[in-house]
């Protein structure tokens, strides 16, 4: 059996109909995709799935679905963090309710707290709900870095059971899998940098591209877990080019925009996401093309 929260999850978009409405179809067909495909566990609501513009009910309604296509085949993390404790202790309940199997909880953003303010943070969350949290740590986007010595405190708490680290720094997600207990999982939190992360002690990731290409990084991390890195090397140097384009523009905007040339949603977004420029969308269309993901007939 796999430990959950291992191998590849896949940080969900949110698909919007052309009004702007949650399309719930689509929500839980993405899903049964990814289940389909192979992926280990399902990450709604996360700043993929551009959370921040999704209404407390709709975020809840959005992991209802999740779950419910999932019908306990694989773990669904639900996306639970922000600027203020309190609101997100609150957001961590609701997504307790909605069925989810753990928590991933970006940090503060912008309030920049300190590493007392983090272990206190984390541990309000604790507090309020038993399910396993998933610390998120994105100083690029939130300001807010969670060093090694602070995630080895956090990791004291019962139930903070992982990191996804995407700070970019591989000397920091070395010394994260050095020093933090060998029961506590290290996800990287960017697709380029999963085979490295890997080769240092990290257990998989949180993926943008497995949106496009599920099956394609699952069996990457498979490759990296079984220490065939041969293997995995391939599949890492023939998704580059896809990894890489997703973040042309900010990300979900190319990812959302691939999905919809390969007909899985509509384009649409929420402000102040808007479409790819027509360049951006041109060489996500040769990228796509290249690995075959476009349906036949589509135009590259």
């Amino acid at each position: 059996m796999r430990t959950p929260l291992t191998g590849c999850g896949t940080a969900l978009v949110t698909p919007f109909d052309s009004s702007g409405a949650v399309d719930e179809a689509a929500v839980q067909r993405l899903a049964r995709r990814q289940i389909d495909a192979g992926i280990h566990f399902l990450v709604p609501c996360g700043t993929t799935g551009e959370t921040p513009t999704l209404s407390a009910a709709e975020r809840r309604r959005v992991v209802e679905l999740v779950v419910e296509e999932a019908r306990g085949q694989v773990p669904v993390l639900a996306g639970a963090g922000g600027y203020d404790t309190a609101g997100v202790v609150e957001a961590a309940k609701s997504m307790h309710a909605a069925g989810a199997s753990a928590l991933l909880s970006v940090t503060p953003y912008y309030n920049k707290p300190t590493p007392e303010g983090l272990f206190r943070h984390y541990s309000a969350i604790a507090e309020a709900t038993p399910l396993p949290i998933v610390v998120y740590n994105v100083p690029g986007r939130t300001g807010c870095n969670v060093t090694p010595k602070t995630l080895e405190r956090l990791a004291t708490i019962p139930t903070v059971a992982a990191v996804k680290e995407a700070s970019g720094n591989m000397n920091q997600i070395s010394e994260v899998c050095r020093t933090v207990p060998p029961d506590f999982i290290v996800l990287s939190g960017d697709d380029a940098m999963t085979l490295p992360a890997m080769a240092v002690g990290a257990r998989g990731l949180i993926s943008v591209a497995s949106n496009e290409a599920p099956a394609e990084m699952a069996q990457l991390v498979e490759a990296a877990e079984k220490g065939d890195y041969t293997d995995a090397r391939g599949r890492h140097q023939r998704l580059l080019p896809l990894l890489s384009a997703n973040f042309l523009e900010s990300n979900p905007i190319p990812v959302k925009a691939a999905m919809a040339l390969m007909g899985l949603l509509e384009e649409s977004f929420r402000l102040p996401m808007v479409p790819p420029k027509p360049e951006t969308r041109q060489q996500l269309a040769e990228v796509l093309g290249d690995l075959g993901l476009l349906p036949a007939g589509a135009r590259r």
